[in-house]
């Protein structure tokens, strides 16, 4: 019985050094520290945490926005995707990123657009 359990223990493990770390969820109470630096005049901004592998993404539509991730080798790609559309209603969504430490290089899409970030802030 003490074989079978340590077998057990030994593939939980085991398998959960292998899973990824990667998540992305939209956060209702944003940390004070990101928002003192959140600036309304950017549609999208990146904030990287120092030394940590978290990063939280700020991203102001005039819709309803989907999220999803994809990894590519070293690669993340953020895809926000934005649906029902209003004329004047622009809505800030800030969005918690937990990285991979193999993670290099992020590219974030918007309606499957690569999009450039109008300003990046580490803190």
């Amino acid at each position: 019985m003490k074989k079978i359990f340590l077998v057990f223990l030994s593939v939980i493990l085991l398998t959960s050094c292998n899973t990824s770390t990667l998540s992305i969820s939209e956060i209702e109470i944003v940390p004070d520290k990101v928002q003192k630096v959140i600036d309304d005049k950017y549609t999208l901004q990146k904030i990287n945490v120092v030394d940590k592998h978290i990063s939280y993404i700020v991203f102001r539509s005039n819709g309803k926005v989907t999220t999803d991730l994809e990894a590519q080798g070293d690669t993340l790609i953020v895809k926000l995707d934005v649906t029902n559309q209003q004329d004047n209603a622009i809505t800030q969504h800030v969005y918690k990123l937990t990285l991979d430490p193999d993670i290099d290089t992020m590219d974030i899409h918007i309606n499957g657009k690569s999009t450039t970030i109008d300003n990046l802030i580490g803190i």
